[in-house]
């Protein structure tokens, strides 16, 4: 029985997109600076990691489908923050994101790590920004790495 398992390897001449949300700022920032970290920490340079900044988490899966599309990367990760308000507005953003960014990875078989925060209060963010839960950012990098190294394996 042959048995195919990611591990946390890069291969050579990789790159990585991160596509991260401008709105939600001090938030989206840490989870930047978390998922930059860990791809550096895994022999990712600076030079094969490209940042792209959109205005919220609506506009996340447009920019993946187009980087997707370029064919370039091996992975993508997306960052971002939804907090709940007093409106429907917080499922539509949150779902819309989720399964975008689900369908960019089905359709053009890239591995798609979803960082975007979807929280109840401004507290839980922080707690998943570097807070008391660590840093989304830093395990969306994790998961696209692995990702991308059991696509690899699978060709």
């Amino acid at each position: 029985m042959s048995r195919y398992e990611g591990e946390i390897r890069v291969r050579a001449g990789a790159r990585f997109a991160i596509v991260a949300s401008r709105w939600n700022p001090r938030i989206v920032d840490a989870l930047v600076d978390g998922a930059r970290t860990t791809l550096a920490a895994n022999g990712i340079g600076a030079d094969a990691i490209d940042l792209v900044r959109v205005p919220g988490a609506w506009e996340i899966p447009l920019a993946a489908r187009r980087i997707a599309r370029q064919g370039r990367h091996a992975a993508i990760v997306a960052l971002g923050c939804v907090v709940r308000g007093d409106t429907r507005h917080y499922e539509q953003v949150a779902d819309g994101c989720a399964d975008g960014l689900m369908r960019v990875a089905l359709e053009h078989e890239v591995p798609v790590a979803n960082g975007v925060l979807a929280v109840e209060a401004h507290e839980d963010a922080v707690a998943r920004a570097g807070g008391a839960h660590g840093n989304k950012g830093e395990e969306a990098a994790l998961a696209a790495i692995e990702m991308a190294d059991l696509l690899e394996q699978l060709a």
